[in-house]
């Protein structure tokens, strides 16, 4: 599933195609995804103008004139992917439709911005902007990653008293938002703690170095594009390329890459997922 990065990559490669364009024709091609969509979407959607786009946690949140947000989410395998861009920055032409099409925007520039979904696990919904964060989804979301609201003190106080592994622990969305499976694993390793360890029982000095680990891991992977295993692509359609940076993700049986470790990655499954790890500097 895309996580924080990828989604965040999306958001950017779309604000240029989006933000202050009117979406001139919004068309649904079925009842649902994962979930019903809400009632009249299209026609909800059709004439209205994108005023912001904007992220939180993993989801995209369109902020419309007509006092309403559109959001948006990509589940396991949902690709947003612009094409006929009079901006010239996506050289894709409108491509036949696609039997996975399943929302598609005609923006008045003349762009097209389509939600293709193989697998039907991504959502959209429509709520009233204003107390959008009271919204099912976004109402229990703990700070973001990159935000102020995410530091040292918060994380120290988070981690108090809970038995869970610190993996676990930064998997709760209630504790931060947008982290996921392969970028948990690699700020662990950043900050030298092996992801089956207590969260409670992790010292406040080392609780804290999880913070710029986390900030980093995230920023590098921004900056690259996000990190495509599956069905990721960017909105221009192109691959993200962090998973060539990764340090034990995916890793199994190779050499730590930290300078003068010599451990060797190893792999264990936690709550039904597979978190990579040396099995020496990460203690």
């Amino acid at each position: 599933m895309p996580e924080l990065p990828e989604v965040e990559t999306v958001r950017r490669g779309l604000v240029p195609v989006m933000e202050g364009v009117q979406i001139a024709h919004a068309r649904v091609n079925r009842p649902d995804l994962r979930w019903p969509f809400p009632a009249d979407m299209a026609v909800r959607l059709t004439g209205a103008r994108v005023e912001r786009l904007e992220r939180r946690s993993k989801y995209l949140l369109a902020a419309l004139d007509t006092g309403e947000t559109l959001l948006m989410h990509l589940g396991m395998s949902g690709r947003i992917l612009v094409s006929g861009d009079p901006l010239g920055l996506f050289v894709h032409d409108h491509p036949a439709p696609e039997t996975h099409d399943h929302v598609v925007f005609d923006m008045a520039s003349g762009a097209r911005v389509t939600f293709n979904d193989p697998r039907r696990f991504g959502a959209m919904d429509l709520m009233a902007t204003e107390g959008r964060e009271a919204h099912p989804l976004l109402s229990a979301l703990g700070p973001e990653p990159l935000g102020n609201s995410f530091h040292e003190a918060h994380l120290v106080a988070a981690f108090e008293g809970r038995n869970t592994p610190v993996k676990a622990a930064l998997l709760d969305q209630k504790i931060v938002a947008g982290l996921g499976n392969i970028y948990v694993c690699e700020a662990l390793f950043r900050a030298r703690i092996h992801p089956g360890r207590r969260a409670g029982r992790i010292s406040h000095a080392r609780r804290a170095r999880l913070v710029p680990a986390i900030r980093e891991t995230l920023t590098e992977a921004i900056a690259a594009g996000g990190s495509s295993l599956r069905d990721y692509r960017q909105a221009d359609g192109e691959l993200g390329y962090f998973q060539h940076s990764f340090d034990v993700y995916g890793r199994e049986g190779q050499p730590c890459q930290r300078d003068g470790c010599g451990g060797i990655v190893r792999r264990i499954v936690q709550s039904g997922r597979s978190s990579f790890y040396c099995a020496r500097c990460q203690r």
